[in-house]
């Protein structure tokens, strides 16, 4: 099971909470793929923490659905189900696209400017064809969204949902294309404008698309 040794670890958080993110990371991302073994002693070296934070945090990725654990046996990533996005893209569409509603009141001028800023820098990687990169900017400008609407339940939902899409979108080797940036431009005038109803019509829209992708390249 070989893990980097690299990764930043993040401080002033619990070393539950660190593993925990660690280790999904790297079940999203690939680094532990589908199917493989976990061995907790190897985790928790690598993740320079004891055993029991990293125990704690397999039984969350567990219940999340990332992992499988079969008592006095082995614990091993659960493998992709490619067509479940099919099922995840909806709810967290309608989510983000009520995310983005709710943000219009709180949104700043920095907040704008840091939401055009994150969508030229996700043309960047578009058009250097970084997908990975691309990848990460997307869910980052959409997370600033998120942030804006400062609904904690909303957020709780979205981060158990976008973990699962985002390790879809990383094994579908999904293609965010020039259509996204156009739609994240789209949504950032449509909120300069406070037009609640358009922008969750355009959010909504920038979310489903990916379900007309993923259906039109499995027919393929």
């Amino acid at each position: 099971m070989p893990i980097p040794t690299n990764h930043s670890k993040p401080v002033r958080e619990t070393a539950k909470k660190s593993a925990f993110k660690q280790i999904q990371q790297w079940i999203i991302d690939g680094t532990l793929h589908p199917g493989e073994k976990l061995n907790d002693l190897e985790l928790a070296k690598a993740l320079g923490v004891s055993r029991t934070p990293v125990r704690e945090s397999l039984q969350l990725l567990e219940v999340q659905g990332f992992v499988e654990m079969f008592p006095g046996k082995a614990t091993q990533v659960t493998e992709i189900e490619r067509e479940s996005i099919t099922d995840l893209l909806p709810p967290l569409a309608a989510l983000q696209a009520l995310s983005a509603e709710l943000a219009i009141p709180n949104m700043t001028e920095e907040t704008i400017a840091l939401l055009e800023e994150t969508n030229e820098e996700f043309a960047n990687a578009v058009h250097a064809k970084d997908d990975f990169a691309a990848l990460k900017i997307d869910e980052a400008f959409h997370h600033i969204i998120v942030d804006a609407a400062n609904n904690p339940y909303i957020l709780s939902m979205l981060e158990s949902l976008q973990a699962h899409v985002r390790r879809l979108f990383f094994h579908n080797s999904i293609i965010l294309t020039e259509k996204s940036i156009d739609e994240h431009a789209q949504i950032i005038q449509l909120i300069k404008d406070k037009n609640g109803e358009k922008v969750t019509a355009a959010m909504r829209e920038n979310w489903l698309r990916a379900i007309e992708e993923f259906l039109a390249k499995k027919a393929n």
